[in-house]
């Protein structure tokens, strides 16, 4: 890989978060010799400069073979460029260390001759966390991919998102305008940061409150990792159940966050797509229990 962006940070800190591996990992990797850069072994310490070439030989944890695999998915659009995906709480999107099967794309791969991407998540436009459900989108081929990751870049695909947060929002109406990054003393966590963070932006609409909780409409401006989690975190007011950023211990189920619509022009055809899909049922059990409350 060629650096072209966060000059200046350790080399362990820039591995982790690039290749989604522990920092202890990537500094094992290092100390075995697995990393050069620009051609010459460096310590863990060596901070990264622009346009440096890193080698990472680790061929073990990189070279992933995807087994398709006979999983149930639950399709509410297709044709032959692209599907679209209503994804249930607790599925990972694509395979990852400690989650090589099981995935939607093992699932994807037993159905379709998937093209485009990295071989490890072929057709994967955007991704939802593990227990986020809702709608996603797939490209069936390298050309719908390209156009469709495009389209996102432009903020061409409007996706909406149903949350669930604890503590009563008085305002009808948000904007969270707050950088994110990794949070460099948990590689599992995202936070508001200026150091190496990127531009962030989340809309968000009031539904309902109830005594303790709101149930709020989230639109993403960008697409960071755990953003909407993140943001209504860092306002005080975190999506009830998450396990990472939330108060106290979460259920098994995850996150009360749901992508529940999405609407396109189709990349091809140029005609309007417009799916929304209904929250799970544990979710709508929690909001039919808050009602209840008061």
């Amino acid at each position: 890989m060629i650096v072209k962006d966060n000059e200046g940070i350790r080399l362990d800190t820039y591995l982790s978060e690039k290749l989604d591996l522990s920092r202890s990992k990537v500094q094992k990797l290092i100390k075995d010799g697995k990393v050069l850069v620009n051609s010459k072994s460096v310590n863990s310490s060596y901070s990264v400069k622009l346009n440096d070439e890193i080698v990472v030989n680790d061929e073990l944890d990189y070279e992933i073979h995807v087994e398709a695999e006979n999983i149930p998915i639950n399709i509410v659009y297709e044709d032959d460029d692209l599907i679209i995906i209503n994804k249930e709480s607790g599925m990972v999107v694509h395979p990852a260390p400690g989650h090589y099967t099981g995935t939607l794309v093992n699932a994807l791969l037993y159905k379709y001759p998937l093209e485009g991407g990295e071989n490890f998540r072929p057709g994967i436009v955007h991704r939802l966390d593990k227990d986020t459900s809702g709608l996603m989108l797939v490209a069936k081929n390298s050309w719908t991919l390209e156009k469709l990751s495009e389209m996102i870049s432009k903020k061409e695909v409007e996706r909406k998102y149903l949350a669930i947060v604890d503590g009563v929002i008085k305002h009808e109406t948000g904007t969270i305008d707050a950088p994110i990054g990794r949070d460099p003393n948990n590689r599992q966590k995202m936070k508001v940061t200026d150091i190496n963070s990127k531009d962030a932006i989340t809309h968000f609409k009031v539904l309902e409150r109830f005594s303790n909780n709101t149930l709020i409409e989230c639109i993403l401006e960008t697409g960071r990792t755990h953003q909407i989690r993140v943001h209504m975190a860092y306002i005080g007011f975190p999506v009830n159940n998450d396990p990472i950023y939330g108060r106290g211990k979460a259920t098994s189920f995850g996150q009360m966050l749901h992508s529940y619509s999405i609407k396109l022009k189709h990349p091809r055809t140029n005609k309007e797509l417009f799916y929304t899909i209904d929250v799970p049922k544990e979710f709508q059990e929690k909001i039919n229990e808050l009602r209840k409350e008061g």
